[in-house]
């Protein structure tokens, strides 16, 4: 029998993320045009009464929240005041908790079970007690910044004009997806080349043959250099830099990155620009802008709710750390890794979340100074599905799919039960494994979990045991 019931759940996992499919620039498009076309007559809501600016999705269409769970293989908590029953708080114990014993988890674990749709916690253990996140965290980071700016929200890279007629200004705005590399389509990342295109436009129109290229980074403050220093995973975080500071040709992951991203991407553009015709002279030096320079030519990241799916599904921690930022600047503070972290959770604390011991050290859980709660978590992932938030479904649909996609591919071999079924970001750290995200239990009931331990002796036993626990989760009807 539970060969028969693995092999179904395999097809049904199939089929799910076929109909989730395909990928365009980050977002599952059916996911994305089913919550486009679930609302002809949507609006932009900017009322704090629901949530800041989460009301919106990257098309302009606000969707109900059963269209957008039900593409999520969930029948969402508008349909019916109870569509499904959910778990009980004695069934759930009995499938977690001997697993919560396993000697595999470090002597810190905690568990958090919650009803996505009436947010009551099911199931918990030390469900309260903060520990460190890893990458979970960047769910903190998304609905932050979601609720802050909303999806449809662009970063902006700019060509100003500068202190004298032989001079222009790269400006940036805080987008680590621009990119130098060749792109396309109407969903590519915002390009260099392009905006080397529009500027060398614009001063041919004007008769200018001749300049030199400053660059400007004040958007953001210091320090760029995050915590654990020089880091293959993140690129020093500056307001202007093109492919995360990469060296290499990947997009993803660890790489070598430039030591100095905003020079080395204003040297990038003082090139594409002679390459255009245009003579620029020496290297591009450091600057502010004036307040009122002329602009020249702009180019705009894809939007938030890209973003935010492209962070959570392989775990970047650039764009995090830039989301971070980006909802420092639209509280008014400072741009900078402690600013960054007081306008997080001052956003989500107006989202009446339990942030009892929480500390938001940075936006990608690098930092081992991070910390939050299982229930915290868990309660983050209730939010994003609320009925009354769609602009945070990017934190649902860009969670990895257990053993289809992003950081949960490679895993789920030894969990069969959860393949497919299992939406959720992990978070890795020497001896910090943690997991969250949501599932769909065996009668239909949306749940949202958080499963955190610390100091295990073998990361990758733990790490087997956090995916057992989210599968007993998806194969329970534990009434």
């Amino acid at each position: 029998m539970p060969v028969v019931s693995a092999l179904v759940g395999l097809a049904v996992a199939a089929g799910a993320v076929t109909a989730a499919g395909p990928w365009d620039s980050g977002q599952r498009t059916a996911e994305r045009d089913r919550a486009e076309a679930a609302s002809a007559t949507g609006g932009e809501d900017h009322g704090e009464g629901t949530g800041g600016r989460s009301g919106r999705t990257a098309g302009g269409a606000t969707p109900s929240a059963a269209a957008v769970l039900a593409a999520l293989g969930a029948t969402g908590p508008t349909q019916s005041p109870d569509p499904v029953p959910p778990p009980t708080r004695s069934g759930l114990a009995d499938a977690l908790s001997p697993l919560l014993k396993d000697p595999a988890l470090g002597p810190l674990r905690t568990a958090s079970v919650v009803d996505a749709t009436t947010g009551k916690q099911l199931y918990g253990s030390r469900a309260g007690t903060a520990a460190v996140p890893a990458s979970t965290i960047k769910i903190a980071t998304a609905v932050a910044a979601l609720d802050a700016l909303g999806p449809d929200h662009r970063i902006s890279t700019t060509v100003v004009e500068g202190a004298g007629d032989d001079e222009i200004v790269l400006v940036g705005g805080g987008d680590p997806t621009l990119t130098a590399r060749e792109a396309g389509g109407a969903d590519a990342p915002a390009s260099l080349r392009d905006l080397a295109d529009r500027t060398a436009h614009a001063l041919k129109d004007r008769g200018t043959k001749k300049l030199t290229v400053a660059y400007d980074t004040s958007r953001y403050g210091g320090p760029e250099q995050h915590s654990i220093g020089p880091n293959p995973n993140l690129a020093p975080v500056s307001a202007l830099m093109v492919d995360e500071g990469r060296l290499d040709d990947s997009g993803s992951g660890p790489a070598p990155r430039s030591v100095d991203p905003a020079a080395d991407a204003a040297k990038t553009f003082a090139g594409l620009l002679r390459d255009r015709g245009v003579d620029t002279e020496g290297d591009p030096r450091g600057t502010t802008a004036g307040a009122k320079a002329g602009k020249l030519a702009t180019v705009r990241s894809q939007p938030l709710s890209a973003l935010v799916e492209r962070m959570l599904t392989v775990s970047d921690n650039d764009i995090a750390e830039a989301l971070a930022r980006q909802t420092a600047i639209a509280a008014g503070g400072p741009a900078t890794f402690d600013g960054a972290g007081k306008a997080v959770a001052a956003r989500l604390e107006k989202l009446g979340l339990p942030l009892a011991g929480a500390r938001f050290a940075d936006g990608s859980g690098l930092s081992r100074d991070d910390k939050v709660s299982a229930g915290l978590l868990s309660q983050l992932l209730v939010r994003a599905a609320d009925s009354g938030r769609p602009g945070l479904r990017p934190v649902l649909t860009g969670l990895p799919v257990a053993g289809f996609s992003g950081t949960l591919r490679s895993r789920y071999a030894d969990a069969p039960a959860g393949t497919g079924m299992v939406r959720a970001k992990t978070g890795t750290l020497t001896g910090v494994n943690t997991l969250a995200g949501t599932v769909v239990d065996a009668d239909g009931r949306l749940l949202a979990f958080a499963f955190m331990t610390s100091d295990a002796a073998d990361g990758k036993a733990a790490q087997s045991v956090l995916d057992h626990l989210a599968s007993a989760v998806a194969n329970c009807g534990c009434r």
